[in-house]
């Protein structure tokens, strides 16, 4: 059926006197943008019918590996490119934020359900395997008035390479300097302890089924899931739950200072309604591929996820991007080779 669509299309276009070159673009990384982008794409297809974009959600280490080897025309990650990263990839690799997310930690707690208040150095104790038990002192002192139980605590991780747990450890190892020595800021690290489950699903799926467990899901997977996650203190001393205004507010700042390359961290971010544990996440494009044509397609289809794309963030949970870092991305797809 899709060929007879296709050869029908063609046809028809052809006899219009305008041959629609057919165009097909694959790309791979990020889990957490995979809904955005695949809503994104479709959305496009409707306009360019002859613009097919493909997208793997394979986390972004993946999304890395595979831009680097040029296995796919673009990479998606929620974490930015390390300096090593950037030397070892054959040409100049640019960032563009697309939109904004949040990590939340979820947790499976015998006999209670409710929200539960976590602070920083107390989420990097837990995965440091220096805090066991859930009634442990330091978790009951931050949730007054919560019976919670002796149960063991078994620590969940993503498995693969993950700009979620880019995003976790990256907040992890501002708060709390033994995390940031023992553990340290990657797509993928040495964990002390736990176990560990492939993708964002894989993660939800070892706690729900484990009693006694917590682990970190983007804020998009836990509100499509219907996943109750817990509230977090942020710099400014409150608790707060992800949500789309706490994560925007934490990107304002950022914002404001913005660098040319895009690479930019906004964990920990000031500002009494600022999630601490938010986020950027980046598409990965060649300043100067070898596929002219596939380039300025790409560069084409960024420019409407900028602008009129950002329409369809909120609705799938995302924080749109702010009007001054659009701008500027703006500014730098036009320095992508096109032709």
């Amino acid at each position: 059926m899709k060929k007879l669509f296709t050869v029908a299309a063609a046809l028809a276009v052809a006899g219009a006197g305008v041959a629609a070159q057919q165009i097909q673009i694959n790309g791979a990384g990020a889990t957490f943008p995979a809904p955005i982008y695949t809503k994104w794409f479709s959305e496009y297809n409707k306009l360019h019918s002859n613009i097919q974009i493909n997208y793997q959600p394979i986390g972004s280490g993946g999304g890395i590996n595979q831009i680097t080897h040029k296995t796919v025309f673009f990479g998606a990650s929620d974490g930015p490119m390390t300096a090593d990263q950037m030397t070892a990839a054959p040409g100049k690799i640019l960032h563009f934020p697309t939109v904004l997310g949040g990590v939340v930690p979820i947790y499976n707690i015998p006999g209670y359900s409710g929200e539960l208040q976590f602070t920083g150095p107390v989420l990097a104790d837990i995965y440091l395997g220096k805090i066991t038990k859930w009634n442990d002192a330091a978790i009951t002192k931050l949730n007054p008035g919560v019976n919670l139980p002796g149960t063991d605590i078994t620590v969940v991780h993503r498995a693969e390479g993950s700009g979620t747990t880019y995003i976790w450890c990256d907040y992890l190892s501002k708060v709390s300097p033994e995390y940031k020595k023992r553990v340290g800021v990657a797509t993928s690290v040495n964990w002390p302890v736990g176990v560990a489950g492939k993708g964002s699903d894989g993660v939800a799926a070892l706690v729900s089924q484990t009693p006694g467990a917590i682990g970190y899901n983007e804020l998009i997977y836990a509100l499509q899931n219907k996943i109750k996650y817990g509230s977090v203190q942020n710099q400014a001393g409150k608790f707060l739950q992800a949500s789309l205004e706490t994560v925007t507010a934490a990107a304002e700042a950022a914002a404001k200072n913005m660098p040319a390359d895009f690479r930019v961290s906004i964990t920990n971010a000031p500002g009494d309604n600022a999630y601490p544990i938010a986020s950027f996440t980046w598409l990965l494009l060649y300043q100067s591929p070898t596929d002219k044509a596939h380039s300025k397609t790409m560069v084409d289809f960024v420019k409407w996820a900028l602008t009129d794309g950002q329409k369809y963030c909120k609705d799938l949970g995302y924080a749109p991007l702010p009007q001054n870092v659009i701008e500027m991305e703006l500014k730098a797809l036009a320095t992508i080779k096109t032709s």
